[in-house]
């Protein structure tokens, strides 16, 4: 959530952010309500004034044994005139929030205008794409064909974008799963959580997913719960309306679980293997930082993304989002795309992002400086770990045989027992 202060000082520099993101804002009711804001405070502290002066009043003619009732009946009117000008005041905030909570973060000014993704910007690639001298198939095929994946009966069992690994399929998934937690932890010093598959109402807004997007999530029937769409949402909420210290930052944490999307607005799209899925796991890396510090931990951040597929050796490309492509609560992200030969084209399988404090405003997550009078909104940084589903699938893809047969990257071999190669299983 943007400060309302920095809105009312920095107008010019708020509605130019805005359009950058081709979202030009009518600020205008914001002004009015805040005008309204200010007015009823005034008139409130006002009236608790000569309320308070009421109140002598009828002290000092009680014990001089006057008739005081005339004074009481003042502060009883005076008092009801506050009850319902508090409420007013209520009703007025209430209004400046629902509209601030509906503001998308401001993007850095080293995020290029653009309209979609097609206006990303490319950092760099890395790796060859493999060149292959038999016909290539994608991952649904491939995996089809060897046992390792039944889409088909996931249909049966729960409807179209669900996964159903099979054999060798199921001890691939689990072990990329475990390849980047202990990559994460053991190397990059994330401390490794197993948070909630389902979340309040709270932290789903803490994070910006609601109220905005609350069509693209799984709403539990008859409860104000959600599934998590990632474990972005539980893990940056851990220190929702807490006070940190200074040299608790930054924290850095990472988790498993399955994330859970509707994929409303997506029909049509990608609906064919594990691209785009209803349920899909992925392993995730949250940071808590200092204002200073957020864009150096955005750095390591996609420098710890891109360890994952450079020691799986698959080739992949960085971009940075243009605004067009931005996230609602970032203002600035990286998107890792890995080389997928079966598409023969480059896929999303992690976004880094920072979101100064945004988040952590919402959230009410803030730190003390030692020495400082006045707590401080903290920054927050997400990213994905990766995305598993879709790093199986880029393994299936680039690591194909001419017979059929999938090649186990190295640096798997020790997570699936000592198998160096996926069989036909059927």
């Amino acid at each position: 959530m943007l400060d309302l202060k920095y809105i009312i000082n920095h107008l010019d520099t708020v509605q130019k952010g805005m359009e950058k993101r081709n979202a030009p804002i009518d600020f205008s009711a914001l002004f009015q309500n805040e005008e309204k804001r200010k007015k009823l405070l005034l008139e409130i502290e006002q009236l608790r004034h000569q309320r308070n002066v009421v109140s002598d009043d009828i002290a000092k003619m009680k014990r001089a044994g006057q008739d005081a009732q005339p004074r009481i009946q003042e502060m009883r009117t005076v008092s009801e005139t506050i009850k319902n000008l508090d409420q007013d005041l209520a009703e007025v905030e209430t209004a400046i929030h629902s509209f601030l909570i509906t503001l998308p973060n401001l993007p850095h000014d080293d995020v290029p205008k653009g309209r979609d993704d097609t206006e990303n910007r490319l950092e760099r690639t890395y790796g060859t794409p493999r060149q292959f001298d038999f016909a290539v198939q994608d991952h649904a095929d491939i995996g089809e064909n060897l046992g390792i994946l039944d889409l088909g009966r996931a249909a049966k069992l729960a409807g179209s974008r669900f996964p159903l690994y099979m054999g060798s399929g199921a001890r691939l998934e689990r072990a990329l799963i475990n390849f980047m937690l202990d990559i994460h932890t053991r190397e990059h010093g994330y401390k490794e959580t197993l948070p909630p598959f389902i979340v309040n109402r709270a932290t789903m807004t803490g994070t910006g997913q609601l109220p905005k997007f609350e069509e693209d999530l799984f709403k539990l029937e008859g409860l104000d719960y959600f599934l998590i769409p990632t474990s972005e949402v539980p893990m940056t909420n851990i220190y929702a309306g807490e006070i940190l210290s200074e040299a608790d930052l930054p924290c850095k944490f990472t988790a498993y679980t399955p994330c859970f999307r509707s994929e409303a607005g997506s029909y049509g799209r990608d609906t064919k293997g594990l691209i785009r899925q209803h349920q899909f796991n992925k392993v995730e890396m949250v940071k808590i930082t200092t204002p200073e510090s957020s864009f150096d931990e955005l750095e390591s951040m996609l420098a710890n993304a891109e360890t994952i597929l450079q020691r799986l050796e698959l080739p992949y490309q960085v971009l940075t989002l243009c605004t067009g492509d931005l996230g609602f609560s970032a203002t600035k992200t990286y998107d890792i795309e890995v080389w997928m030969p079966g598409q023969d084209k480059y896929r999303e399988i992690s976004s880094c992002s920072n979101c100064l404090d945004f988040q952590a405003r919402r959230a009410n997550i803030r730190f003390k400086r030692e020495n400082a009078k006045k707590p401080e909104f903290c920054h927050t940084l997400n990213g994905s770990g990766l995305a598993v589903g879709r790093t199986f699938a880029a393994i299936l893809e680039n690591y194909q045989q001419p017979d059929g047969t999938v090649t186990i990257p190295e640096a798997l071999i020790p997570y699936m027992g000592g198998q160096k190669t996926i069989q036909n299983e059927n």
